[in-house]
Parts: C-alpha cells; sequence; structure tokens
C-alpha cells in the first residue's frame, strides 16, 4: 500500500476545521463581540498554515458574524439590530415553507417527541438558554422531515445564524413563553388533524414573527 500525501494546507478540509472551531467560539462566546481574531493565533491553535484560517474567516464574513476593518484585520461582530431583524424574517419565510412540505412526513412518533419537547420548555422557565435549545429542537422535529434536502440546510444554515447572532442579545424577552409554548401546541394539532400546508405555512411564519417583533424590539433597545 502506498503512504498517503500530507493534506494540502490550503485543502477544504482544513478550512471547514478552522470554520467550525472559530464559528463554535464565536456561538458560545469565548470569543466576544469586538474581539480581534489573530490568523497566526488561530492557525497555531489548530494546527493548520494562515489560508484555511483566513478562508473561514471570509465564510464567517458573509455570514455577519465577522467584520474585516482596514489595517486592523477580522474581529467579532458586534450586535447589528438591521441584521438581527433579517435573520429573524428570513428563519420566519424559510422554516415556514419548510415545516408545510414536511407536513404529510410528520408521523404521529415525530408529533408526540416535539410535544415532549414543548412540555419540557414549560419546565424551563428559568433558564433562557436551555429554552433556545428546546425551541430550536421542538422546530428542527418539524422541518428536517422536508424532502427538499436543499432547502433543510438552508433552515439549518439560518438557525444557526441566528443562534450565534442571539448569543449577543438580551437574555429575558418581553415576549412570554407560555405564548410560544401555546402556538407550538397549535402547530402540532394542525399537523395532526392534516391542515392545509397553507394554514400550516402561514402559522410557522406568524409564530417567528411575533417572536421577531418582541426580540428586535429588545436588541434595538440595548445596541
Amino acid at each position: 500500500t502506498g503512504v498517503a500525501e500530507p493534506l494540502d494546507p490550503s485543502s477544504p478540509g482544513k478550512t471547514q476545521l478552522a470554520y467550525e472551531f472559530i464559528e463554535q467560539r464565536i456561538s458560545d462566546g469565548t470569543f466576544a463581540p469586538g474581539r480581534r481574531l489573530v490568523l497566526g493565533t488561530i492557525a497555531g491553535k489548530i494546527g493548520v498554515s494562515t489560508l484555511p484560517v483566513r478562508e473561514a474567516l471570509r465564510m464567517l464574513e458573509a455570514e455577519g458574524a465577522v467584520t474585516y476593518e482596514r489595517y486592523v484585520g477580522a474581529h467579532v461582530t458586534g450586535l447589528d439590530p438591521e441584521r438581527y431583524w433579517q435573520a429573524l424574517e428570513s428563519l420566519a419565510v424559510l422554516d415556514g415553507y419548510a415545516t408545510a412540505s414536511a407536513a404529510r412526513y410528520v408521523t404521529d412518533e415525530v408529533i408526540s417527541e416535539a410535544r415532549s419537547t414543548n412540555a419540557e420548555m414549560a419546565h424551563t422557565l428559568v433558564d433562557p438558554e436551555a429554552l433556545r435549545e428546546l425551541h430550536s429542537r421542538f422546530h428542527h422535529l418539524l422541518f428536517r422531515r422536508s424532502p427538499n434536502a436543499h432547502l433543510v440546510d438552508l433552515v439549518e444554515r439560518t438557525w444557526g445564524h441566528l443562534e450565534r447572532l442571539r448569543s449577543m442579545a438580551p437574555e429575558s424577552s418581553t415576549r412570554s413563553t407560555t405564548t410560544a409554548i401555546a402556538e407550538h401546541d397549535h402547530l402540532l394539532s394542525l399537523l395532526e388533524i392534516g391542515a392545509p400546508s397553507s394554514v400550516i405555512e402561514k402559522t410557522v411564519r406568524d409564530h417567528h414573527r411575533a417572536a421577531s417583533r418582541s426580540d428586535t424590539s429588545e436588541v434595538t433597545a440595548t445596541a
């Protein structure tokens, strides 16, 4: 057998490795808004050259997570109320359509699991981070049943982008969690009775837009 050649430092695999390393630390707050992202330092931590790190930062810049300044370099983007609203609005449209297209593939078992997740939300009211995770899990259970793999990927990317932005946002929300839970229950009831896809799409879209109005008003007030 031949000896495998070493991976090129600029290969897509190493760019993805660098992307995941930086993205995770932005998401969990290790790399806080405003923090400078030094190519050499990050490359040394990962064990790659600076080229894949630079490419990863450009990918994150395109997603709005990183900002480049001339003569300064890259830093973690601060919270931009307009970008936050755009992400919320995009999620409303994409998740609404994806969930509607998934409706006929949502089984009784999926609905049961979604109900359990929703019930868990009601017992996690004092933990904002856990609530966000449960809310995300609830919707992922549904839209991932869509047969449109590209659409599912778009929704997942939008959720990821929104979670990065939410990590910079206030922990509390003026929107009642009990209201969101009730809307989840209503959505599951629609799926159970086989409601028209247009009704399901509108229900999901309105659900996200209600959260959007509340979240955006708080972000604007604190930005």
